[in-house]
């Protein structure tokens, strides 16, 4: 059995702007009983849940994470924040030729010049490197950045996306790609599905370059991601399940960071790295529903939504959102698996 599939998309499904209105992506439902494929608009997504359920939220929150660094000699470099390894220093990806032991300032012109200083340290064997800046106060640093648009959006960030590229829960600063199955959320539909019954509560994954990765040759190794999963939220959500509720995952940031959190079938209090791998032939003990994207051929989220639905099923699925021209990608429209 195949454990994923390839797919051509055209390019102008791609989608390059948010909606104005969130909620009113389109919405593929697959429902894995039967097979069966519905359309809906994602402001009627509360008509899925029902009283006793529990919505899991990841409130991660998009730091502002390519910077802009100019080399004395006028060279220019893209330095792409990972993550805080150590006071000043930095995990981070380098476009452009800055050698260990150069420098470069980073610079953004507003109503006032602000600069920074930026050195290499060292390359790392995964090919990232270890930067150390002149300032340890992350916010001056995030004040230079830019919101971090994946490379298939062919523009620039501008101030608009430093809100549209951020789910309206986001409160945890630390992910360098957006949870992009939250963006469709506006505060009255999650009041809607709370007013239903359902328990709503969070998660925390920072995205990281893990969620970059294309799989090649079937390799199983995606790197590691820092999670938490609170006392109170274990409780909650194993309480529900006991009840009979069902667990409603909002994107696979969060199917990952459940199912990293089981032990003996019972999700647990976590706190720290995970490098969970969910493929085809994955057996679940978290999670009953997704909520998530159309994802890119070969990346780890296709991996887990085969592995949830089904390579089938979701083939099927891709197949009938590319021919009546759904939305692709992080800006584009939704898919609920039931």
């Amino acid at each position: 059995m195949r454990e994923t599939f390839e797919y051509d998309l055209p390019k102008e499904l791609i989608a390059q702007y948010p909606l104005k209105e969130r909620e009113k992506a389109r919405m593929m439902v697959l429902h894995r009983e039967g097979e069966k494929i519905e359309e809906d608009v994602f402001s009627s997504i509360g008509n899925y849940f029902r009283d006793g359920d529990v919505l899991v939220l990841n409130d991660t929150r998009v730091i502002p994470a390519r910077l802009r660094g100019f080399k004395d000699s006028g060279g220019r470099v893209e330095i792409f924040l990972l993550k805080k390894t150590e006071p000043y220093r930095w995990e981070v990806l380098l476009r452009g030729r800055l050698r260990e032991g150069q420098s470069c300032r980073i610079e953004k012109t507003g109503d006032r010049l602000d600069i920074a200083w930026v050195k290499i340290i060292r390359r790392m064997e995964s090919g990232s490197y270890i930067a150390e800046f002149s300032t340890d106060d992350n916010q001056e640093i995030f004040g230079l950045g830019e919101t971090p648009l994946p490379p298939y959006i062919k523009r620039g960030a501008t101030e608009e996306d430093r809100n549209f590229y951020q789910t309206v829960y986001a409160r945890r600063e630390g992910a360098v790609a957006a949870p992009t199955a939250g963006l469709h959320f506006t505060e009255e539909i999650l009041k809607r599905i709370g007013d239903k019954g359902v328990r709503i509560v969070y998660v925390t994954l920072h995205i990281g370059w893990a969620s970059f990765k294309m799989l090649k040759d079937d390799k199983n190794e995606v790197g590691e991601e820092y999670m938490e999963v609170s006392e109170e939220t274990a409780n909650l959500i194993n309480s529900a399940t006991q009840s009979g509720g069902k667990i409603f995952a909002c994107g696979t940031s969060v199917v990952r960071t459940l199912e990293s959190a089981i032990d003996d079938g019972r999700i647990v209090s976590k706190t720290g790295y995970t490098d969970l791998f969910i493929k085809p032939g994955f057996v679940f003990q978290a999670v009953d529903g997704l909520i998530t994207n159309f994802h890119l051929p070969g990346s780890t989220h296709l991996y887990l939504l085969c592995a949830f639905a089904g390579v089938e099923l979701a083939e099927r699925a891709y197949r009938i959102a590319v021919e009546k021209r759904y939305r692709f990608y992080s800006y584009g429209d939704a898919m609920l698996i039931l």
